[in-house]
C-alpha cells in the first residue's frame, strides 16, 4: 500500500459524497437515503433479477433485502419469482416506482448542473474530462482475473467470443478446427491455466496458457471485450499468463498471431516480446513472437515462502469453476479500445 496517496484518495471519496448528497437521509431531497434512490434507478424499467442487482453493485444479500422490502412498503417495487424460473427472484418498478425514477433524473440532472454552472467553458470542459478519466481508471481497477477451469458457462462464453471476432477481422475467416488447439484439459493445471477477466461479476476477457516444463510455454486465446476495450485489461492478462508461467517452470513464452491484430501486435512489442522465426506450423499465423522471463524475486528476508501478494492472481481455478448455470447478464458498454488478442 502507498500511504503516501492515500489520503489523497480518501478526501476525494469524502468530497464526492458530500457534493451529491450521499451524507443525508433525504438524497436529492427526496425521503429516502441514497441506497435506496440508487437501487431503485439500477432497477430500471425493464426490471431486474435480484441476483444481478446484487452483483452490480456489490451488495451482501441481508443489506438488498431490507432496502428491497423497505421500497415495497413505498409501495415503489413488486418482487416476484421469474416466470421462468421460481428460484430466481426479480424485481420490477410500480407505476409510481417508474414517476419517482424519473423524478430522481430530473433532480440529479440539476445537481449535475450546479457543479458545471459556476464554471467557466473552459473549465466546465476541463472538470468533465477530469471526470470521464477517473471514471475509466475506477472501472479498470473493478476487473478482476483469476484462474477458472474451461468448462463453466462463462469460459465456454469468452472463447465463443473470441472465435467469432477472430472469424469477423480475418481476411480468410477463421475454423477452430484447422488451428493448433488448446483444449480444455490442456489449460487446467498442470498442463495449463486459463484465466477470466470480470467486471462487476461478469466475463469481460479470457486469455490461456499450455506448460511444457521448463520448455517455452505457449500463450493462446487472449481476448477483451470490446465493452472494456482501452482500460488496460489485455496488458493485465499478459502479465498474469507470465506469471502463471514462470511460476510452473518456464523461462520463455512464446506466442503467434495474424497480422490483421495491429494493436495485439503492438500491445506485444510494447511488452518486451521480440519476433522471431516461425516456430510451429499455425495457418493463421504471420507473427511469430517469444519473451524470455526474468526469474521470480526471491523473498525478502522475514518474508514468510509461499505468502503470495494481493495482487497476484491465484492459479488454482476458482469457486467458480463448478458453475454450470448460464454466465450473468453481460456490462453495459464502456470505452472502445482493442483488437483481440490471439
Amino acid at each position: 500500500m502507498d500511504n503516501a496517496v492515500i489520503p489523497s484518495v480518501r478526501a476525494f471519496n469524502r468530497f464526492v459524497a458530500e457534493r451529491i448528497g450521499a451524507v443525508s437521509d433525504t438524497f436529492l431531497g427526496r425521503d429516502r437515503p441514497y441506497g435506496e434512490s440508487r437501487i431503485l434507478w439500477e432497477v430500471g424499467s425493464d426490471g431486474t433479477d435480484i441476483r444481478e442487482l446484487r452483483t452490480r453493485l456489490g451488495l451482501d444479500s441481508g443489506y438488498a433485502s431490507r432496502v428491497l422490502q423497505s421500497l415495497e412498503r413505498q409501495g415503489l417495487v413488486i418482487v416476484k419469482p421469474a416466470a421462468e424460473d421460481g428460484r430466481v427472484r426479480r424485481v420490477r418498478l410500480t407505476g409510481k416506482g417508474r414517476a419517482e425514477r424519473a423524478t430522481l433524473d430530473r433532480r440529479a440532472d440539476a445537481v449535475a448542473w450546479k457543479f458545471l454552472e459556476p464554471l467557466t467553458e473552459e473549465q466546465r470542459t476541463r472538470l468533465v474530462a477530469a471526470m470521464v478519466d477517473v471514471h475509466r481508471l475506477l472501472t479498470s481497477s473493478m476487473v478482476s482475473i483469476e484462474a477458472e477451469s474451461p468448462s463453466t458457462a462463462d469460459a465456454r462464453w469468452c472463447i465463443d467470443q473470441y472465435f467469432q471476432e477472430l472469424n469477423r477481422r480475418f481476411d480468410q475467416g477463421f475454423d477452430p478446427a484447422l488451428s493448433i488447439p488448446a483444449d480444455a484439459h490442456e489449460l487446467v493445471p498442470p498442463r495449463g491455466a486459463l484465466l477470466i477477466a470480470r467486471l462487476r461479476g461478469s466475463p469481460v476477457g479470457c486469455g490461456a496458457v499450455k506448460f511444457h516444463g521448463r520448455a517455452p510455454a505457449e500463450l493462446k486465446r487472449m481476448w477483451v471485450s470490446p465493452d472494456v476495450r482501452g482500460l488496460g485489461v489485455g496488458r493485465r492478462l499478459l502479465v498474469a499468463l507470465e506469471r502463471a508461467a514462470r511460476e510452473a517452470g518456464a523461462r520463455v513464452v512464446r506466442l503467434e498471431t495474424n497480422r490483421t491484430l495491429k494493436e495485439a501486435i503492438h500491445l506485444y512489442r510494447t511488452s518486451g516480446y521480440r519476433e522471431v522465426g516461425r516456430f510451429n506450423d499455425e495457418p493463421y499465423a504471420h507473427h511469430w513472437f517469444e519473451k524470455r522471463l526474468t526469474a521470480p524475486p526471491r523473498p525478502s528476508r522475514g518474508s514468510r515462502p509461499g505468502r503470495q501478494s494481493s495482487r497476484s492472481t491465484p492459479i488454482a481455478p476458482s469457486a467458480r469453476a463448478s458453475r454450470s448455470s448460464p454466465p450473468r447478464a453481460r456490462p453495459a458498454p464502456g470505452p472502445r479500445q482493442r483488437a483481440p488478442r490471439t
